[in-house]
């Protein structure tokens, strides 16, 4: 499994429209991408706090063919060179549960 987490910050006067305006673009641009497992949005518990966005893919491979795809730069914009934010990648190791 390849997962990235993307850490967003945003001012606290526009989470809720952040959230709503994300959320969307995830049920809108998401469903069918191949080789992504899941993916959420995470809200921060402490004020000032980034968001972080989270999403699973089976390989790199995979995440890699879904940043060069249509799909990534309709829920990016045309100009989209990667994900805004502060990114991270993993392989995973090891799991527990499903």
């Amino acid at each position: 499994m390849y997962t990235v987490m993307n850490r967003l910050p945003v001012p606290a006067a526009g989470a809720a429209a952040f959230e709503e305006r994300f959320a969307a673009s995830m049920r809108e641009t998401l469903p069918g991408v191949v080789g992504l497992v899941g993916a959420r949005l995470l809200r921060p518990e402490r004020e000032g706090g980034a968001y972080v966005a989270v999403m699973e893919f089976t390989t790199r491979d995979a995440f890699s063919a879904w940043m060069r795809s249509p799909v990534f730069r309709a829920a990016h914009g045309p100009s989209a060179h990667g994900t805004a934010g502060e990114t991270e990648a993993f392989e995973t190791v090891a799991a527990v549960g499903a």
